[in-house]
């Protein structure tokens, strides 16, 4: 009898093994359900434009303390550098463990100003996910502003600069962000009306 009854709780243990296996599986087959991204076209005629000429080191700056002091109230838990490309490093929390995280993407700009970002390369730990699926758990654990859309099945990162919340609602239009030259033009735009 006493032989059976650790065979029952090994074979219980073993299927409660099985089932969280068979439910991680299911939640990273899963594919992710994506937030629309509609572009938003300014009435430039209620704006006056003043056109800046950056870098990726001041812009770095500019973006981080951004972060920092504006959406994470200085409880920075991820950092975005340019280089030639987009990164975004941080640490993504998984079964207690905080794997260190860092994601590449490729920038285009969009006809309106707004930037999307083009998933490029990827490096969790060891492990290797889907893309989709790391999208879908940054974009639950990490705090972004509303005009940051994440769409983990396209994976794109929508950057809607147009409809950032500025002082003084003061609008931000890319022309050109080339950071394989260092040629990053914008456009602040003042209202006048």
């Amino acid at each position: 009898m006493k032989g059976n009854k650790w065979k029952v709780l090994f074979l219980g243990l073993l299927g409660i093994i099985i089932l969280f296996a068979l439910i991680l599986f299911i939640m990273v087959s899963i594919p992710a359900k994506d937030d629309p991204y509609e572009s938003v076209q300014l009435n430039e005629a209620d704006y006056a434009p003043f056109h800046i000429s950056t870098n990726k080191n001041d812009l770095n700056l500019l973006i981080n303390y951004y972060l920092e002091e504006e959406i994470l109230d200085g409880g920075l838990d991820y950092e975005v550098r340019l280089d030639d490309e987009v990164n975004l490093y941080g640490t993504l929390p998984v079964f207690s463990q905080q794997l260190r995280l860092r994601m590449s993407f490729e920038p285009s700009v969009l006809p309106n100003g707004d930037v999307v970002l083009e998933q490029k390369d990827l490096s969790i730990g060891q492990m290797d996910l889907p893309i989709s699926f790391l999208l879908k758990l940054i974009n639950n654990h990490y705090k972004t502003p509303d005009w940051v859309v994440i769409q983990p099945n396209e994976e794109k990162i929508y950057v809607a600069l147009t409809e950032m919340d500025l002082k003084s609602d003061i609008k931000v239009k890319v022309n050109d962000f080339n950071l394989e030259e260092d040629d990053i033009d914008f456009t602040l735009l003042v209202p006048v009306k």
